[in-house]
């Protein structure tokens, strides 16, 4: 796939969005927020780390037409310059020759209306795009993919699928060389699992609690410092 710049004109424009709203976005919404919190908290103090999705990716300059929405992504090794045009504060698309790079992992979520292009022609496109890791996870078990996760690398310009392991308890997972994290597919939830650490990363309800159960810790901290300053006070004022 070229990325070769074509026959331009002046102040081409590559949108955020086509005005139609995401297809299934209402089942995907939830789905999405879960896989993708944990891996933006995985990588977002890594240097070069930039971790999106559902977002515009420009693959051919000066032709807005091609274009991909890849659900998740995950790219390193990118400028600063890069990381602020992906973000809110930039273009928030994906232009590939600013970039410089595509994605190094890419993960679908799968739905009624994007099932087939996922395991088809998009599928073709990331490979042709040199993306090293694609991913596909079915929170069904495999209604819309006919299985509940898949990975692929790509070796020699084609995907080849990860080893899929299956557990006693029916989880389903391999690693993500990649990430540097094994993926599982666990009664429908995504997990991560880091290896190093030998932990599970935060899901997005437990890192929406610990991050509740922090405010409280805070603001527990801030009376309890607040009745010993008046305490204090008192106390001196005794003193006189």
């Amino acid at each position: 796939m070229t990325t070769q710049t074509a026959t331009q004109t002046a102040a081409i424009i590559y949108p955020e969005s086509d005005g139609q709203p995401m297809p299934d976005a209402e089942y995907q919404s939830l789905i999405f927020r879960k896989a993708l919190t944990p891996l933006e908290n995985r990588f977002r103090k890594v240097p070069g780390a930039h971790v999106n999705g559902n977002t515009f990716l420009y693959y051919v300059e000066g032709d807005p037409k091609q274009s991909v929405a890849p659900d998740c992504y995950v790219v390193f090794d990118i400028t600063p310059e890069a990381i602020h045009s992906l973000s809110a504060e930039g273009n928030n698309t994906y232009l590939l020759w600013e970039v410089g790079k595509p994605p190094d992992f890419v993960m679908e979520i799968a739905s009624n209306s994007t099932k087939n292009t996922d395991l088809v022609s998009k599928r073709v496109l990331y490979a042709e795009l040199g993306i090293p890791e694609y991913w596909r996870y079915d929170q069904t078990g495999g209604d819309f993919y006919g299985e509940p996760l898949v990975g692929e690398r790509l070796v020699d310009g084609e995907y080849e699928r990860f080893l899929m392991r299956e557990d006693e308890d029916g989880r389903i997972w391999a690693r993500s060389d990649v990430l540097n994290l094994d993926l599982y597919w666990d009664d429908g939830e995504l997990r991560y699992w880091d290896p190093v650490a030998e932990e599970w990363l935060l899901n997005y309800e437990e890192e929406h609690d610990a991050r509740l159960a922090a405010e409280s810790r805070a603001q527990a901290a801030e009376a309890r410092i607040a009745e010993l300053e008046a305490q204090l006070r008192q106390s001196r004022g005794n003193s006189r």
